[in-house]
């Protein structure tokens, strides 16, 4: 079994990650590429508003999307600095506003955590590991608030449904927008408290197997 196979086959099994659910009628699906320009040249003040006013416009109460998506925007950040060709983005993001509360779509364990507070990187991220009879998968929360990572401690036990985090304003979310930025990992390949979320285009064949799409788990 692989993570795609696992994902697919046990879809009415996820618990909501928001309430209220997610489903198609909530949700606006959200462009962030290089063809898009639609946000371009906008301050962070700015964009923030803008991103928010899209979905208001839309009836929608979150923005999803931005699997395997090519952007531009992270060149500009610490992070990424000098190192252009990480373009590709492996997670998929959901914006909503800082607060937000998250919940744990499986039963799992706490795998790591950490407050990466550089330009560009996550904040505070959550990653759990989760097994199913001899099958073991990952799922990286990041852009989180401080908050999120109080009482935390490795192999904590969560639930299905608990909450486990709520959504982070800038700067201390790595200074995005407020989102979750969600991804599946298979093999952790030893990173703890981190795991890349924006990868180069060379790399894009290991890492759509490792991290597949995971829109099945956040929306219905």
């Amino acid at each position: 079994m692989n993570l795609d196979t696992f994902i697919n086959s046990n879809r009415s099994a996820f618990a909501p990650m928001f309430h209220p659910a997610l489903t198609a009628d909530n949700t606006l699906r959200m462009d962030l590429s290089t063809s898009n320009h639609e946000f371009n040249g906008l301050s962070e003040a700015e964009l923030d508003a803008a991103i928010l006013h899209k979905l208001a416009n839309a009836g929608a109460i979150a923005g999803v999307g931005g699997y395997l998506e090519k952007r531009a925007m992270y060149k500009d950040t610490d992070l990424f600095q000098g190192d252009e060709e990480r373009s590709i983005h492996i997670g998929v993001d959901v914006f909503m506003p800082a607060g937000t509360a998250v919940y744990a779509p499986l039963d799992g364990e706490v795998q790591s955590f950490a407050n990466r507070q550089v330009y560009g990187d996550y904040g505070p991220v959550i990653i759990l590991r989760h097994r199913h009879d001899d099958f073991e998968f990952h799922t990286l929360y990041g852009h989180l608030s401080e908050a999120s990572l109080a009482g935390l401690h490795e192999s904590k036990a969560v639930s299905a449904g608990e909450k486990i985090a709520q959504l982070g304003p800038r700067p201390v979310n790595g200074n995005w927008p407020p989102h979750l930025h969600f991804q599946l990992i298979e093999d952790m390949q030893g990173y703890r408290g981190d795991y890349p979320g924006v990868v180069r285009p060379a790399e894009l064949e290991f890492f759509r197997q490792n991290c597949p799409d995971p829109m099945a788990l956040i929306v219905g």
